[in-house]
């Protein structure tokens, strides 16, 4: 194989959107190819996001580390949040906190409001919640105009706007949602990661703390907030009825899309899928929510 047929496939990779095993593991053999020959960190960072998703985060800590050895940035933010959230079964403050450091140093977003983090919640350092309000409103102005979808204006934002609540201005945190869950939808029909699903369904939880419901004018990603009791719900892809349903079940809620069953709903925005095509990629073409009210 040669670098050129190798990158040729990497490319052809990532525009598939549900992979088979044998396309999965010729993109895994191919990326080792690339790192063996080439050395790139990029390439390592890339196998080592391939892991992340899949959860595999034993298989990305080595990739990491060793994009991380060529001074690579981003592999260091992405060492910070293993070590940070304890992917691979053990929480090291200290080690996410030089990690991040060392991202932060060289101008990294993600990795400043990682360092927010800490000093809020006084991992490894001492709890300094001024600091950590002073962090993110200066990292404001730097997302403010974002344009790429990869840009941490979510994140940026969800949490200026629990800052804004706490200094009683509830008008200002809702707007700072509503911009922040417009982005992140966008961004999650690209990438459809765990990590960005979790932020917005916090978002949704967090919105409508702050303003009521309209059942009237729903969408999508206002799923999360009724998905977490019993409902009935009825929306059209391409003119063609879909139904969802939350029934509860021992103690918790269970998913049912159409014919198929999700544990919650977490389960279902991460799978469900129309003829092949992940809900979350389609969002925008999803019409018509209702509530199913009982006759």
């Amino acid at each position: 194989m040669t670098s050129d047929e190798a990158r040729k496939i990497e490319r052809e990779f990532y525009e598939i959107s549900h992979p088979s095993e044998d396309e999965e593991f010729m993109y895994v053999e191919v990326m080792k190819f690339l790192i063996e020959s080439e050395s790139n960190p990029r390439d390592m960072m890339s196998l080592g996001g391939y892991y992340y998703e899949l959860k595999r985060f034993d298989l990305a800590l080595k990739y990491y580390e060793m994009a991380s050895s060529f001074g690579y940035e981003e592999a260091d933010e992405c060492l910070g949040y293993i070590w940070y959230y304890g992917r691979t079964g053990e929480k090291d403050y200290e080690k996410a906190f030089r990690y991040y450091s060392k991202a932060m140093e060289r101008g990294n977003i993600n990795a400043t409001y990682k360092v927010a983090d800490m000093y809020k919640n006084g991992y490894f350092v001492g709890k300094d919640y001024e600091k950590y309000v002073s962090m993110i409103e200066a990292l404001y102005p730097r997302v403010k105009y974002a344009r790429s979808l990869g840009d941490p204006l979510p994140e940026i934002y969800t949490r200026l706007a629990r800052i804004r609540v706490e200094q009683g201005r509830p008008d200002e945190a809702v707007e700072l949602y509503l911009r922040a869950k417009d982005f992140l939808a966008q961004r999650l029909s690209y990438n459809a990661f765990f990590g960005h699903l979790n932020v917005m369904k916090w978002l949704i939880d967090a919105l409508y703390e702050l303003i009521e419901f309209d059942y009237e004018g729903f969408d999508f990603y206002d799923l999360y907030y009724l998905l977490t009791k019993p409902v009935k719900i009825r929306f059209k892809f391409r003119g063609k009825e879909q139904n969802l349903e939350a029934i509860e079940e021992d103690g918790s809620v269970v998913v049912k899309f159409n014919d198929k069953w999700f544990r919650d709903r977490d389960d279902f925005f991460g799978k469900a899928c129309i003829d092949n095509e992940r809900l979350t990629a389609i969002y925008d073409r999803l019409k018509g929510f209702e509530v199913i009210k009982d006759e």
